[in-house]
């Protein structure tokens, strides 16, 4: 829904969305899935559409403004994709005119004018970024707290080996065995174990926690982790797909505890090949807990008790990532900007997280146990298994989405061979490289990911263009990803020749869209909340000038993004026609001047000064500088 009331439907398979003019929604609501009738289909850029019936509620919370009067109460919703105001049959006794509350949406009769809403909590003596920070979520549908059955179920759970555990999982309890997470990390879903084997091979392990354990097929936990299918990860909190008794606690892979794990364990020669893997249940203890700081230390010559097992770990690292990149993976460099927080969640300062060495130690063992196992479902496949797998899939390049990108980077000098899929891919990392320390290259790379496609879960492997995989899936995050859940069971259920859970019904790949679709609103979340910080941060700027590369373009005006603190902001086309009058030119990402043809032109450097930053539309207004 957009805040003029219009409505627009997403169907799969359909290029174009379907319109809904106002008062055809019914009872639909912003993010709901519905169905729709096709009223007019010809003449228009969009067909229009009316809306019959509502399937499923997108979200059944948000917040809102109490309108109180002596005989009823309405809630008007803070977002503007809500139109509808929430009706409140039962008024709490201290509710107060204006109060900003959390509201749950209970009923909505047809016939009714309005739904009837339940308060869930007044929200008055909260900070208005915490009450900012909860509205965005609930915008992308994910609920702040869990159902009361949910954590009575995980509640009664506990940690406990059993004999019959010590039978059905492999004990490695006696491997050396250690996690590197961030410093500030409570969940700890991934370790590595090492050890020499007699004859001179090595032995490496990845060891997941294993989150099916807990997480039983249709119990209220599966139900809720299912219809959450990811933690969501803000600038100030994360909202974790399951209760944190499971995430930080049962699975969590501390330090001097033993945990049950899903391990994928490979026997590598000397030269750091795989021989041979093993894939299943295992019963892990890890030995240390390292920081990604603490392991950068020890590989720029830091010492360390466990230096030889870190040193001899980022070697057999270093040996996958380049046989991956031999492949034809793409090396998109990974650069995070973050906020450090005061105590009161007030951003301080503007942190670029950069991937080093530790990082990058981590990143391909797990990236080597989710193409393994995906290649082992293969194997079963092409010796008889036919069954249905959680796949992680990155189509290759479109080339019309490509091309307009390949003559914007000629620009700047870089020249793409678009003889076939490698040679792309071999173009993308040779500008990635030759830009990195030129002011535009978060923009070439930021424009140069937007033109591939979408990584998405699937039934049907096409492969992992980006990795360069042929075979690729999710498995070792379950923590944080349901299909990673998925990608346990069905491995469980192969070795054990259970029944498929997963494919019981059918609908397995309306499972995956649902796991994409709700990935897709985590990082809109993400974004939304990155772009809120950003906003807080920079009114203390306001007047102040600052050295900028242009972001974004449109025909009513440009984004730019201070190079010193990556916020970026509008310059509106209003205060550009003071200067003359721009055309927007879409091929080459410019706004060019009619008469002097001056250009404004994606990856260009400006000076601009802070004007505005509106923190409830979270838009930063900035000025051109000449």
């Amino acid at each position: 829904m957009t805040p003029h009331g219009v409505g627009y439907v997403m169907v799969p398979g359909m290029t174009v969305d379907i319109r809904i003019p106002k008062n055809e929604s019914g009872l639909a609501l912003h993010g709901d899935t519905v169905e729709v009738v096709i009223t007019q289909s010809k003449g228009k850029r969009k067909p229009r559409g009316k809306v019959i019936r509502v399937s499923q509620r997108g979200s059944t919370q948000l917040i809102g403004t109490v309108q109180l009067s002596k005989e009823y109460a309405f809630c008007v919703p803070n977002s503007p994709n809500y139109h509808t105001d929430i009706f409140i049959p039962n008024i709490p006794k201290d509710l107060k005119n204006g109060s900003r509350v959390l509201i749950e949406i209970l009923e909505w009769e047809h016939g009714k004018k309005n739904p009837n809403g339940k308060i869930l909590e007044v929200l008055d003596d909260l900070d208005e970024h915490d009450v900012a920070m909860k509205e965005i979520l609930l915008e992308e549908g994910f609920s702040l707290e869990f159902p009361k059955n949910v954590m009575k179920e995980c509640n009664a759970m506990e940690f406990k080996i059993t004999k019959d555990d010590e039978k059905a999982r492999r004990d490695m309890r006696e491997v050396f065995t250690i996690t590197i997470d961030p410093h500030d990390a409570k969940d700890f879903d991934d370790a590595i174990s090492y050890r020499e084997l007699d004859g001179g091979n090595i032995e490496i392990g990845v060891h997941i926690a294993d989150v099916s354990h807990y997480v039983q097929p249709g119990t209220a936990l599966d139900k809720e982790a299912y219809k959450r299918a990811t933690s969501v990860y803000l600038p100030d909190r994360v909202l974790p797909m399951l209760p944190e008794k499971i995430s930080n606690e049962l699975c969590s892979l501390r330090p001097h505890e033993d945990k049950f794990t899903m391990s994928c364990v490979f026997e590598l020669n000397k030269s750091f090949e795989i021989e041979s893997y093993w894939i299943g249940k295992t019963i892990t203890h890890s030995n240390h807990r390292f920081t990604y700081e603490d392991v950068q230390a020890i590989l720029e010559g830091g010492d360390h008790e466990h230096k030889e097992q870190v040193v001899l770990m980022d070697k057999i690292s270093k040996h996958h990532r380049k046989k991956r990149f031999d492949m034809g993976a793409i090396n998109f460099m990974s650069e995070e900007v973050r906020f450090r927080l005061d105590a009161d969640g007030n951003p301080t300062e503007v942190v670029v997280k950069r991937s080093q060495d530790s990082h990058q130690l981590v990143e391909e063992m797990m990236l080597l146990a989710n193409r393994t196992v995906s290649e082992h479902i293969e194997q079963l496949a092409q010796e008889g298994t036919k069954i249905d797998f959680p796949y992680r899939i990155h189509d290759s390049p479109d080339m019309e989405r490509l091309l307009p990108f390949v003559k914007f980077a000629a620009k700047f000098g870089y020249k793409f061979n678009l003889h076939d899929k490698n040679t792309i891919a071999a173009s993308f990392n040779k500008m990635i490289e030759e830009s990195s320390k030129v002011p535009e290259h978060h923009i070439l790379h930021s424009l140069g990911i937007r033109t591939m496609a979408k990584a998405v879960y699937s039934i049907d492997n096409i492969g992992h263009y980006g990795l360069g995989f042929e075979f690729y899936s999710h498995f070792t995050s379950p923590i944080r990803r349901y299909p990673d859940v998925i990608a346990h069971r069905v491995l469980h259920n192969i070795e054990t020749g259970t029944e498929q859970i997963f494919t019981k019904k059918k609908k397995a790949e309306s499972v995956m869209n649902h796991c994409s679709s709700q990935e897709r609103k985590a990082m809109n979340a993400e974004r939304s909340s990155n772009k809120y910080k950003q906003v807080q941060f920079m009114r203390d700027y306001i007047g102040e000038e600052f050295d900028a590369v242009i972001s974004g373009v449109a025909s009513f005006g440009f984004w730019a993004q201070t190079t010193e603190h990556m916020c970026e902001g509008l310059v509106s086309m209003r205060e550009m026609a003071e200067m003359e009058e721009f055309v927007h030119d879409e091929n080459n990402y410019a706004l060019v001047g009619k008469t002097s043809k001056r250009k404004f032109q994606m990856g260009q450097a400006v000076k601009i000064r802070v004007a505005g930053a509106n923190l409830s539309k979270r838009q930063l207004d900035f000025d051109l500088v000449e």
